[in-house]
């Protein structure tokens, strides 16, 4: 329990660390209080963290005009050759390059290469 009752911040901290203290009287035992808390593995952490992986097939830049016109059957020509790889994003950064494959009923991505994804040198403790 905080005290929010002190005028002076450090008084507030030495209350609040003096109802947190075990004092030894007769007939109680000490419990043994770690003096640091567990240092927590940040690059563990993060491998946890959700992200959304994308593969970009390409993009035009075209008039507004020319997209009012777009329809069923229209052909839109992207900026990337056929056969080439594909840019692997990961909330949208790319990442590295792959390619288009077929996974079960599903399309997969097969990776040709990564550029640096390592989250251990990210955050060094």
């Amino acid at each position: 329990m905080m005290n929010m009752n002190v005028a002076n911040p450090s008084d507030a901290l030495l209350d609040d660390l003096s109802e947190e203290m075990i004092i030894d009287q007769p007939g109680n035992e000490l419990a043994e209080v770690p003096a640091v808390a567990p240092r927590r593995d940040l690059p563990a952490m993060m491998r946890k963290i959700p992200v959304t992986l994308t593969l970009e097939v390409g993009s035009a830049r075209i008039s507004l005009q020319d997209l009012m016109n777009i329809g069923p059957d229209s052909v839109v020509e992207l900026d990337v050759l056929a056969g080439e790889p594909l840019v692997i994003k990961v909330n949208g950064t790319a990442i590295g390059r792959a390619e288009v494959v077929v996974a079960g009923e599903n399309y997969g991505l097969k990776v040709i290469d990564l550029d640096g994804l390592n989250l251990d040198n990210m955050m060094t403790p």
